[in-house]
């Protein structure tokens, strides 16, 4: 099994996902600020406890002793859900989009996604480390 098959690392994976695809939807949002009646939509907030129950390592468990706790593994796909997101400014025109509070969620959202691809690629040199300083 690969190590970025580890179940925290599939959730991290989920979590970048999550901001690729936020990153269009805030896009098209900035886009459209200027079309009439256009209502500004954000992603279902990303829910880590949530993915991680979804996310496995694949391995099937075994009971081989009467002490065993047998249970069952499944892998998860991650999909975004799209929804309108709220606002308290309408145009005249009829749109809810505010650019400077998209310009704020791009910010927030390229912030998450560095921190993210930072904890995966830390997590990954940790498990290096490990593994060469046991071969000693």
């Amino acid at each position: 099994m690969p190590i970025s098959d580890l179940p925290v690392f599939q959730v991290l994976k989920a979590k970048m996902q999550w901001h690729q695809v936020r990153q269009g939807v805030l896009s098209q949002n900035v886009a459209n600020a200027d079309t009439p009646g256009f209502a500004g939509r954000d992603l279902k907030e990303f829910n880590f406890s949530n993915q991680l129950a979804l996310t496995s390592s694949g391995l099937d468990t075994v009971t081989t002793d009467a002490g065993h706790l047998s249970g069952s593994l499944k892998r998860g796909e991650y999909s975004a859900k799209v929804e309108e997101a709220p606002s308290f400014e309408t145009t005249p025109d009829g749109s809810t989009v505010v650019l400077e509070e998209q310009m704020m969620k791009v910010t927030q959202n390229l912030l998450d996604y560095q921190a993210a691809t930072t904890l995966y690629s830390k997590g990954l040199g940790l498990i290096r480390t490990a593994l060469s300083s046991r071969g000693a």
